[in-house]
């Protein structure tokens, strides 16, 4: 008697529609049994060590005339009905023409570097995850970005490793939302909601690029939800605390002499961190800030008060003979700008026995931007000592560097800190 279809083999009737109890009850052997109710759906049922018994279902399919099989998970951790489902999804993508071996999420995530464009387009995966990041940044974010390798370390911490080697057109809009929720389970809601940006525009390019047809990235509110600007500023007390001291006040003498020119300047941490001396005009008085170190993309010249010059002399004789204001180990090259924010934080001790509240270099800025304003400097100057954006039809017209104003707001603003001084 010929063996029926999708019996695997085995007699009394298991080629019946398969239900949850018939399942349970299949006893273990070597070949795996065939579901009767969905093309190529298996389930491979052992005895383990300890006489334990193991149900896994696995999804035949042929790939390229080449027949495989993947593990879709373990019953009853997977139902059959799961099963079901997972073995139609991974059979249609077969049928389009994607690799279902390449759909399957990774089961143990681990950091690796980002890969280069020419390294992915050889290996025939254009629709990979790999190669829309590589093509994502080589084709977009390089070339456009002020600062790409912001992208860079989100794409390879947050997203490469979880889905690593995956077909990118085969990721799902749940898995979106689960990636991002761990971001946030781990109290990181800022960079959940970088990182869903991130993720949004890199799916919005491989659209363009036919890489993928359409995007997995569906929200409908920001993961990390909304996030309040900083309001933090040192108060006059603080700064008092601060002046009196300054050295005392930090473990680093180079970093009371940042603190104190980020705060008569109002410039970024970043900007001073790339400065040369060739930028800083001792005779003029003036720090020229040029366009590839500025988050505008467009440089500036900052007026220097003599207070700020002084810093700079001193910062000078710290540097002995390095081209870089704030020079590395070495010298041949510029400190990182995260090195000056964990300076500051391993002072943290110190400013609070001052009476200081934790602050960020950034806070400087803003003391800065503050303290203009309390002193009567218009809007449009005081913007333009932190060159801020212009709005766009003032941005596009007005090209005057208003230099005279922003010396006598910086001017104004170091004497009311010199005033600060017990």
């Amino acid at each position: 008697m010929a063996r029926r279809p999708g019996s695997g083999g085995h007699k009394s009737g298991h080629a019946q529609r398969w239900t949850a109890t018939r399942v349970a009850a299949l006893p273990p052997r070597s070949a795996p049994y065939t579901d009767p109710g969905q093309v190529g759906l298996q389930l491979l049922v052992r005895t383990k060590k300890g006489g334990q018994t193991s149900r896994t279902w696995l999804l035949r399919f042929k790939w390229r005339d080449e027949e495989s099989r993947i593990v879709l998970g373990h019953f009853p951790e997977t139902s059959l009905e799961e099963a079901r489902a997972e073995a139609r999804r991974y059979r249609e993508l077969a049928a389009k023409g994607i690799d279902p071996r390449r759909a399957r999420p990774r089961r143990r995530p681990a950091l690796s570097p980002l890969p280069t464009s020419s390294a992915v387009a050889d290996s025939d995966v254009r629709h990979s995850i790999d190669f829309l990041a590589s093509e994502f940044l080589e084709r977009h974010v390089r070339p456009y970005r002020k600062r790409p390798e912001y992208v860079e370390r989100i794409l390879a911490r947050e997203v490469l490793p979880r889905w690593k080697g995956r077909d990118a057109r085969t990721i799902e809009p749940h898995e979106v939302i689960e990636l991002l929720d761990g971001i946030v389970d781990r109290g990181s809601r800022v960079m959940a909601n970088r990182t869903a940006a991130v993720l949004s525009q890199m799916f919005r390019f491989g659209i363009h690029r036919r890489i993928v047809p359409t995007s997995p990235v569906q929200l409908l509110y920001r993961p990390g939800g909304k996030e309040k600007p900083r309001e933090r500023t040192l108060t006059d007390a603080e700064l008092a605390a601060f002046l009196k001291d300054p050295k005392a006040a930090t473990r680093f003498e180079r970093l009371a002499h940042v603190i104190l020119l980020l705060l008569l300047t109002g410039q970024r941490r970043g900007e001073l961190a790339l400065a040369r001396w060739s930028d800083i005009d001792f005779d003029a008085t003036t720090w020229t800030i040029p366009d590839e170190h500025s988050k505008t993309g467009r440089g500036h010249v900052v007026p220097l008060s003599a207070w700020a010059v002084r810093e700079f002399r001193a910062l000078q004789r710290l540097a002995k003979r390095s081209p870089y204001v704030l020079p590395a180990n070495g010298g041949d090259r510029p400190i990182d700008p995260k090195q000056l924010t964990r300076s500051l934080a391993k002072c943290r001790k110190r400013f609070e026995r001052l009476g200081i509240a934790p602050f960020t270099l950034h806070d400087l800025r803003r003391t800065c931007r503050t303290g203009l304003s309390r002193l009567g400097v218009p809007p449009h100057i005081a913007e333009r000592v932190l060159n801020h954006a212009q709005e766009r039809i003032a941005g596009t017209y007005d090209r005057f560097e208003y230099l005279a104003e922003k010396r006598e707001a910086l001017e104004k603003w170091a004497r009311y800190l010199e005033g600060l001084k017990p």
